[in-house]
């Protein structure tokens, strides 16, 4: 077979990228700094960035996001780019996305952060669930964006997007309404079905993780930057076979281990959504069932790139998106991974235990700290619990140390101090105790 008879792959669309920063604005990145990862976005999309507009801004234009003048210059920088995507690194407003779009005209297409985050998203979900946290995303996202171009709902439901009084084969239309009508109704209708489809999930999730607490073993939640090696971490501590591969958001799904510490006892190990700076809201809460999983973790273990220049700045989005879901006070192991990339240098043992989940180094080190963590610090607590609570009172007595305890018309005050992991099995019967009540 000769070579010109080979197959080729369609050329990757071509996008221009539009950075802005404005007074007021919270982004601890510089522009360049954030087009970069854009850039790395786009490539994970399939987009090729050719070029680059950024503009200094006392605050965003109310029309178009960018002053008018510097509309015209994305405008000729995509035509002289020959871009098929001007793709803005904030996310725009429903009437900035139109206005922007009649100002560049037919010839290019206009995305924002959210939207490619989102198709980054949908082209890695790979199981149900992933399918349907991302495909709410996206619905939301859209519904406030329809215009009357607005086509996809009829392609993507499998109906001719030409065909009279129906969407995708779905609906009549009713006296008076409009296309538009039906379609926001129709995708209105999809968003309660997915949220109901996406409730049976997290109560599932929420069973599986009632039958892990009643075994008491111990969770674990990967936390970390997209790429910063959380997957092939698991894969070297637990023998898994995550999908691993160096673009971001490589893995969407949650993956969940049995890994077997030195001292014989075991634990489970979840591996979980990257995050990103600027992280959609639409994201965060249709990934909700899947974030639980942070959320009601026993120990965060933090993986940070630490050969990336931007670390401080990836692990400080981690921290703030970990408060943004409740997940703030949970304790935490922090992972300095990629030590391989680098060159040798010291790092502030405050900071962190430096690995390389490729090589291996300070693995050891790692899971002698998450042991530590789960089974050996100890925080004081005082509780007023009833003796139905037989099972607590147990675990208590099991796990951690009591220091004083008084048995009194059906109720048992103890005072003692308990792994940090289990605080939040005692949390609703810590009110009300005093010193004194425990002598």
């Amino acid at each position: 077979m000769s070579k010109s008879s080979l197959p080729s792959r369609p050329p990757r669309e071509r996008a221009l990228l539009v950075g802005t920063a404005w007074k007021g604005q919270p982004n601890p990145l510089s522009i360049d700094e954030s087009l970069a990862e854009l850039a790395l976005l786009a490539a994970t999309a399939g987009l090729a960035a050719v070029g680059k507009v950024s503009q200094r801004l006392e605050r965003p234009d109310p029309k178009t996001y960018v002053g008018s003048g510097k509309v015209g210059e994305i405008r000729n920088r995509a035509e002289e780019d020959l871009a098929d995507v001007v793709l803005f690194d904030e996310e725009l407003s429903p009437r900035h996305q139109r206005e922007l779009e009649k100002a560049l005209g037919e010839d290019v297409r206009v995305l924002d952060r959210t939207a490619l985050i989102l198709d980054v998203f949908a082209q890695h979900a790979r199981t149900r669930e992933g399918a349907l946290q991302v495909e709410l995303a996206q619905y939301e996202y859209r519904l406030p964006r329809l215009t009357r171009a607005w086509t996809h709902l009829a392609r993507q439901a499998g109906g001719g997007a030409g065909r009279t009084g129906s969407v995708g084969g779905v609906g009549l239309r009713g006296p008076g309404e409009t296309q538009l009508e039906v379609d926001r109704r129709e995708i209105s209708r999809r968003i309660d079905h997915l949220k109901g489809e996406l409730e049976k999930v997290r109560a599932h999730r929420g069973r599986h993780r009632a039958q892990r607490r009643s075994s008491q073993t111990p969770t674990v939640a990967l936390v970390g930057y997209t790429n910063a090696g959380k997957s092939t971490l698991l894969n070297r501590l637990a023998g898994a076979d995550v999908y691993v591969a160096d673009q971001l958001f490589a893995t969407l799904d949650p993956t969940t281990r049995r890994l077997k510490l030195p001292g014989g006892r075991a634990i489970l190990m979840t591996d979980t959504v990257g995050f990103i700076q600027k992280l959609p809201t639409t994201l965060v809460a249709a990934f909700r069932a899947t974030l639980e999983e942070i959320a009601e973790a026993d120990l965060l273990l933090h993986v940070v790139d630490v050969s990336h220049p931007n670390a401080e700045v990836q692990a400080g989005a981690v921290n703030e998106t970990l408060r943004e879901i409740g997940a703030g006070e949970i304790p935490v192991v922090t992972a300095l991974n990629k030590i391989d990339r680098m060159p040798p240098r010291e790092l502030d043992p405050q900071a962190g235990i430096p690995i390389s989940a490729t090589t291996g180094d300070g693995i050891s080190e790692l899971i002698a700290a998450v042991e530590h963590e789960l089974y050996e610090v100890m925080a004081p607590i005082r509780v007023v619990m009833p003796y139905r609570e037989g099972r607590l009172i147990s675990l208590f007595h099991e796990q951690g140390k009591v220091d004083a305890e008084i048995h009194s018309d059906g109720i048992v005050r103890i005072q003692g101090r308990l792994p940090r992991r289990l605080l939040w099995a005692f949390q609703e019967f810590r009110e009300g105790v005093t010193e004194t009540e425990l002598g």
